[in-house]
């Protein structure tokens, strides 16, 4: 058996369209999650016309999700945190105030669409920030960076419910630390700035954590908690996202660059992080507020 599952924007998503979708495909009763907002109905089959009926629903500003009834809650969350859990991209934002943002942001954009090796672009883009004060990274955690909407009810529903969380980025463990900590995660793994003398040197100490260092994290975190990596939702915006999406029992590509949506099945584009609750069958009487 599938489940699909309907999520808008709060307020969004009419009766009369899921109803319609429902009786097309020969699905069960529709359940609601939140009024307006999510929905889903048993299936015996994943439909032929699945993303034809995709693409038409995100012109409705809906994501249509279709997954197996099995296993649905998940006992890890695996996140990327730029451009997921928080709304920007860390290095970015070092780079505006160091004066070469335009430069950095097109870097940044190419290789999170799979057109430059991850490793060598994060490399050139950290040699732009040199000689920047490292007390910088500190003023851009407090005036620049902002938590993804619905992060926190994530974090705190799935933990409530016995969830292990990790945090695992491509960025750097400064901002890795103080969101981790922001959040409740249990653990984090990012990059780490080389500094001397209280400035940055424009250096990434060695090993890079890429997309490889991310699925080695599902490895170690799985093998540590003794559960499968079905047990897994992971979540991430990014090409060197999709080693671990692609791995998880439950991957999810969230507001992702095109190239990334095209190797995922499970896409959310206009619900915020609580659509990851929704996924697994949370309604919203049973998230966790904070």
């Amino acid at each position: 058996m599938f489940i699909a599952t309907l999520i808008a924007r709060p307020g969004a998503l009419i009766p009369a369209l899921v109803e319609s979708l429902r009786n097309a495909w020969g699905g069960g009763d529709a359940v609601w999650l939140s009024p307006d907002q999510a929905a889903e109905f048993t299936l015996a089959e994943i439909p032929g016309n699945r993303w034809d009926v995709w693409k038409d629903l995100q012109n409705e500003g809906v994501d249509l999700n279709i997954l197996p009834v099995e296993g649905r809650r998940k006992k890890m969350l695996l996140a990327d945190m730029d451009s997921t859990m928080i709304q920007q991209e860390c290095i970015d934002e070092l780079a505006e105030v160091a004066g070469v943002g335009d430069k950095v942001r097109a870097i940044t954009a190419r290789a999170m669409n799979g057109e430059l090796d991850f490793n060598e672009a994060l490399i050139e883009r950290v040699g732009l920030l040199a000689d920047l004060p490292e007390s910088v990274i500190q003023t851009v955690l407090d005036t620049r960076i902002t938590l993804m909407p619905g992060g926190p009810v994530l974090l705190a529903t799935m933990k409530a419910n016995g969830a292990y969380a990790a945090l695992v980025s491509g960025g750097f463990t400064a901002f890795t630390a103080a969101i981790s900590a922001k959040l409740g995660f249990d653990e984090n793994r990012a990059n780490q700035l080389e500094a001397k003398d209280d400035k940055l040197t424009g250096q990434v100490i060695l090993p890079i954590l890429g997309r490889a260092a991310k699925i080695e994290a599902l490895e170690q975190i799985t093998g540590k908690l003794g559960v499968t990596e079905q047990d897994v939702l992971a979540v991430g915006d990014g090409a060197n996202d999709l080693g671990m999406l692609g791995r998880a029992g439950m991957g999810v590509a969230l507001h992702a660059k095109p190239s990334v949506q095209a190797e995922c099945d499970i896409r959310v584009n206009h619900g915020d992080l609580t659509a990851l609750l929704f996924l697994q069958g949370y309604a919203i009487s049973d998230f966790i507020t904070v």
